[in-house]
């Protein structure tokens, strides 16, 4: 903003701000926030001074009383044309995101027409529940097999709030036609060739659109996905169980998915441990989630979860977080839980603290997309008894590095009397496997290896175990 002097001009500088950010409104179907502290800088002497309104004159700029957010619905004839394509469709897949939070109950009714499954981005986590057997839950490099098998069958794709940016995780161009809906027009047509693109609120576009839908008879689109899904639950929870050095840390967000309360509300960082909330962690509906889904920013979590908490005061909070994260900044905001958690309604905030001595996603990420071995130097980390820390500044600490006592863990810390940091043992050599692992990932690997990965024993076995888990006879068929 350029530099502006008396109050007059701040009010306008100010004014102008607020102005600017609410022409990005449809990104989050609200202004998008102003920071007065930084992005507006208003001197303490200035903000002192008496302030009249300026007079009637050419050129003379007022402030608002408020922002009203609009009702967008496209044109009749554009949701004519989507229904068209959808009706027209067999095997229909949706993807929802964060567009679509506030549209659960349009989403079902959509997908229960259409006889149609879903796949959730990331930050759409929430949208559906995850107890829906036509649901297949994250898609992408932190997704799930039937979320890859359901893109690759389909034959349209109807994405709903979301701008999923891995391309490779959709259908192939020419092999499903697509219809997108996003009250923010530059996301249309961005990811996948679209025949038909809606610039709308995802409700209420969807809520004109079920009409023009015919109800979808066959279900035997709907029976395959829903078998992919039991098999894939069933793979994960024989992965979590595999053992570990000393704890595998599937298990960690395995055992905590049937203990949620109904009403929690969860963040996780960004690194290995997103993998396990991606995918392990069945939502409920009436649940809320949230993670740096755009930055992909570490250190978020606990932020997010205190902000959540004095959002919802009355509500659980849990957040995931490596140890990285951990020792960047989120240590050090357990300190801001510690002043205000007594204001709380409700004690129950959780940090469960993944330690496992290593930035693990990029160590994989290294051996895995590169073919590089790790490379102790910058992903080493030191050992952090976080837990007394926690201690140390009034909050409850438990440490767990048995993974039998991991239930019992979870309990303890649900029921505590006051904020606590669960710190886990965890196995840096068990690996956030893709939902389908190409010839190339292998190969890379396999690399990683030869170059002389210093913790290559525990790789491979950590691998293997993982790999032969969806391989072994009774998941054959799947």
């Amino acid at each position: 903003m350029p530099h502006r002097n008396g109050p007059d001009a701040q009010a306008r500088t100010s004014s102008t701000s607020f102005r600017t950010s609410s022409r990005m409104w449809p990104w989050l179907a609200r202004p998008r926030p102003v920071s007065i502290g930084s992005s507006v800088n208003t001197p303490n002497d200035l903000q002192e001074e008496k302030y009249e309104e300026p007079a009637r004159a050419h050129g003379t700029v007022h402030s608002g009383v408020g922002w009203c957010k609009p009702e967008v619905v496209p044109a009749a004839a554009d949701l004519q044309r989507a229904a068209a394509v959808l009706n027209a469709g067999k095997k229909v897949a949706l993807l929802v995101g964060a567009g679509a939070l506030d549209a659960t109950d349009e989403v079902i009714a959509i997908a229960d027409r259409l006889g149609a499954g879903a796949a959730k981005a990331l930050l759409g986590k929430t949208v559906l529940p995850d107890d829906l057997p036509w649901v297949t839950g994250a898609i992408g490099l932190l997704g799930t097999e039937p979320s890859w098998k359901m893109m690759n069958e389909c034959d349209t794709l109807l994405m709903i709030g979301s701008g999923f940016p891995y391309a490779e995780f959709l259908p192939k161009e020419g092999h499903a036609r697509g219809v997108q809906v996003d009250l923010a027009p530059d996301m249309l047509g961005l990811r996948y060739p679209m025949e038909v693109n809606l610039v709308g609120d995802s409700a209420l576009t969807l809520r004109a659109l079920l009409p023009l839908l015919e109800q979808k008879i066959e279900v035997t689109w709907r029976d395959d996905i829903a078998g992919w899904n039991r098999a894939w639950w069933k793979l994960l929870e024989e992965r979590a169980m595999q053992p570990a050095t000393p704890v595998n840390p599937q298990r960690v967000a395995w055992e905590l998915s049937p203990r949620l309360p109904a009403d929690a509300i969860i963040t996780s960082d960004s690194g290995s441990c997103a993998n396990w909330y991606a995918r392990d962690l069945r939502m409920k509906r009436g649940m809320m989630a949230s993670l740096s889904g755009g930055l992909a920013s570490m250190g978020a979590a606990v932020p997010y979860a205190i902000a959540a908490k004095f959002a919802h005061p009355k509500r659980p909070v849990i957040a995931l977080v490596g140890d990285g994260a951990m020792q960047m900044n989120n240590m050090a905001e357990l300190i801001t839980v510690a002043k205000y958690w007594q204001q709380w309604d409700d004690p129950r905030w959780i940090c469960c603290v993944f330690n496992n001595g290593d930035l693990n996603e990029v160590t994989w990420e290294q051996r895995v997309i590169e073919g590089d071995p790790k490379f102790d130097a910058s992903q080493q980390i030191p050992d952090v008894p976080y837990h007394r820390f926690a201690e140390m500044i009034g909050l409850r600490g438990i440490y767990c590095d048995n993974p039998d006592e991991l239930g019992a863990a979870w309990e303890r810390s649900l029921a505590s009397d006051r904020p606590v940091v669960l710190e886990v043992k965890t196995d840096p050599e068990v690996p956030p496997l893709p939902p389908h692992i190409t010839f190339k990932n292998a190969a890379n690997f396999a690399k990683a290896l030869v170059k002389g990965d210093p913790s290559e024993g525990g790789a491979i076995v950590g691998a293997v175990k993982q790999v032969l888990a969806a391989i072994m006879p009774e998941h054959k068929g799947r």
